[in-house]
């Protein structure tokens, strides 16, 4: 996953289970309920209806509400530390004169703008002087290690069958659309898509110099290129496949295979020195290997430098920055540009994320929010455990075997026990497009040195003030940076029904991607193995599925519909998630209590609380594209989807049959 309020070491006890709730504590108020809605119909309308028909999403954001869109304001928060400390005099070589000076560097629009896109004319003029295949490589090599990546994807990280080893890895790439099936699919939506990403590649093209004849051909060869690159793309639903995605293979037996690639040469000038790599998805540099021979040299370089534009537009001069920005709003439906300041907080915190928020957390998060939340994460955890012992579908054998991989979770919580050093990476005030180069070629450095080295699992990856979490089956950890623990997920003057239904929910969640379709393939140390016998894994697959094709059914945007195999690891870990948060929520004095609050029961209340925690409003052309590529079901069906599947929720808001979430207890999925 992905009002600031944090934590004292008194309040933050509503995550454990034996916390008291005082009836005079000071609670939160239940607001934004559309009492005109029946729970049964639309659970979502009902807990979110008022909320929603008077949310307004501002003009730059494609979407307004909980979840990832409350990083928006925390970048608003993150923004006053970087506007502060870049107009102070900092300790020379600390990260406040580092991060202040990376961010007033972006901030100088004037500097910017004079230099135009100057900075990126030596990599046109090298693109031009490439003569063949081999000059070519060799310049996509150089290129990557700084950060601009084209035709080579390449990433450093766990091998799956030796989970404590880091290993080099090739995946597919070299499109510009956000997936394959934006080049072949011909409904109107996608073409106005394709039209738009066309013109931007002209409007490159035109900026640095090309009459509008050329830049317009130029488009269409970078945009054929890529087509033919897309045919070879494995779809988002078929890299969920685990083991399809692991091909181990030496150096020389792949470049036996691709020659025109030259891998001992093109992996040596990565600066990568290993005998063999693993290769996610081979078909693409099959495909790659044979349009390096086919198309000319010519349509290659200008696919290059289209690419050099792309990647660097928003490091460039206003007229790049708007180029990119009109192809966004086409995509997305972002009405107007993000502030200067919003996108440079951003830019800061992908670029020095450990530096900023070391700051984030000293001002913001106190220490014993992590030992609370670790409290917390402990009572989801018997609680998943005592459901795993109920499983009338799972052999003894595998339970054990389960409960394992349970007990042998990593819990990262709140921000790490050891802090990124940014020493290498040169900052200067005054050199906003070099400061980025400087970063990118340092996380590249950072990320080839963990080649054969043993996995680092103290490492984060993502940024403390980040409104996510997530779950990394590889190393088998669970991580709940700081950005997630504030309202609407955890609440200090809230109730455990709400504290329970919101943060409960999302660890429930989380620990369950251990035990999805694809985490299900991992065992207790992060290798894919089997740990299954091979009647309980059919039966585990009988009944993903099920979830599979009960999602299918859910409609987004009138008539499409959610794509079922491609969420259904989220989908299984919220039906899950749900229920784990819920057993672990009657262990309390208030989920054992028959009490009303404000009108409502315990197990109400909790219900109100997921729906709250999923409260989020999107511009349509985003749902459109979320859709496509995000294996999150839309809000709604986060919270409708698991809860007609209940038991409970039905007991807690009297559904009935002839309600529309209304299902037969016998076609209530029930996995974990």
């Amino acid at each position: 996953m992905k009002q600031l309020v944090f934590f004292s070491l008194a309040l933050l006890l509503a995550g454990a289970c034996n916390r008291v709730f005082m009836p005079n504590t000071k609670r939160v108020v239940l607001t934004g309920i559309d009492a005109s809605k029946k729970p049964g119909d639309d659970f979502f309308s009902y807990a979110n209806g008022i909320w929603y028909d008077t949310a307004r999403i501002p003009a730059s954001q494609t979407g307004v509400g909980s979840y990832s869109f409350m990083n928006y304001p925390q970048r608003i928060r993150l923004q006053g530390i970087l506007d502060s400390i870049s107009v102070s005099q900092n300790p020379a070589g600390s990260i406040e004169e580092k991060v202040g000076d990376f961010y007033a560097s972006g901030m100088d629009t004037v500097a910017i703008n004079k230099r135009g896109y100057e900075p990126i004319k030596p990599l046109l003029a090298r693109i031009d002087a490439v003569t063949d295949v081999a000059s070519l490589l060799k310049l996509v090599a150089e290129e990557q290690k700084v950060g601009d990546g084209s035709i080579i994807g390449f990433r450093v990280g766990p091998d799956n069958k030796q989970s404590t080893v880091n290993i080099a890895q090739l995946y597919q790439t070299g499109i510009g659309l956000p997936e394959r099936d934006y080049y072949v699919k011909t409904d109107s939506s996608t073409l106005t898509i394709q039209k738009a990403y066309k013109k931007y590649l002209s409007r490159l093209f035109a900026l640095t110099g090309a009459d509008a004849t050329t830049a317009q051909k130029n488009a269409a060869v970078v945009y054929e290129l890529e087509k033919q690159l897309a045919t070879a793309h494995k779809t988002n639903i078929e890299r969920r496949d685990v083991k399809a995605n692991y091909n181990k293979m030496a150096v020389a037996t792949l470049a036996q295979k691709q020659p025109t690639l030259s891998w001992t040469t093109l992996l040596n000038d990565l600066g990568v020195k290993v005998d063999s790599l693993n290769v996610a998805q081979p078909a693409y540099y099959d495909k790659l290997n044979t349009l390096l021979e086919s198309a000319p040299i010519q349509d290659w370089k200008v696919y290059l430098k289209a690419n050099a534009l792309t990647h660097y537009s928003t490091f460039l001069s206003q007229p790049f920055v708007d180029a990119s920005f009109e192809y966004t709003k086409i995509l997305t439906g972002q009405a107007v540009k993000k502030t200067r300041a919003e996108e440079m907080t951003q830019a800061v915190d992908n670029s020095l994320g450990d530096a900023l928020a070391q700051l984030y957390i000293k001002k913001y998060f106190p220490e014993a929010a992590k030992k609370r939340m670790a409290v917390l994460v402990d009572n989801l955890e018997k609680a998943f455990e005592a459901r795993i012992n109920k499983l009338d579908w799972m052999s003894d054998s595998t339970k054990a075997k389960a409960k394992e991989k349970l007990y042998a979770f990593t819990e990262k919580i709140g921000y790490p026990d050891k802090w990124r050093d940014y020493a290498k990476v040169a900052v200067k005030r005054d050199a906003y497009f070099e400061n980025r180069l400087s970063v990118t070629k340092n996380d590249y450095l950072y990320s080839l040195a963990k080649v054969g080295q043993l996995v680092d699992r103290t490492e984060w990856h993502t940024t403390p003030p980040t409104v996510t979490a997530y779950n990394n089956p590889p190393l088998n950890e669970i991580v709940f940076p700081a950005g997630i623990l504030q309202p609407p997920y955890f609440d200090v003057n809230a109730d455990d029904a709400l504290n329970y239904g919101g943060i409960g929910m999302v660890i429930g969640h989380e620990i369950t991607h251990s035990f999805d379709d694809q985490g299900a393939q991992y065992d207790k140390v992060g290798n894919v193995t089997n740990w299954w016998t091979k009647g309980d894994y059919a039966k585990f697959k009988a009944k993903t599925k099920q979830v599979i094709d009960q999602y299918n059914l859910f409609t987004v945007l009138d008539s499409v519909h959610v794509k079922g195999a491609l969420t259904v690891g989220e989908n299984t870990a919220d039906i899950a998630g749900v229920a784990i948060a819920y057993d672990a929520f009657k262990l309390t004095q208030q989920g054992k209590d028959t009490t009303k609050l404000d009108g409502f029961t315990a197990d109400q209340r909790f219900f109100i609380s997921i729906a709250r925690i999923w409260r989020v409003k999107t511009r349509d052309a985003y749902m459109g594209m979320y859709v496509n590529i995000n294996p999150h079901s839309p809000a709604k069906w986060r919270v409708n989807g698991p809860l007609m599947n209940f038991t409970p929720f039905y007991n807690a808001f009297n559904v009935q049959p002839g309600d529309k979430m209304y299902k037969p207890e016998q076609e209530r999925i029930t996995v974990w």
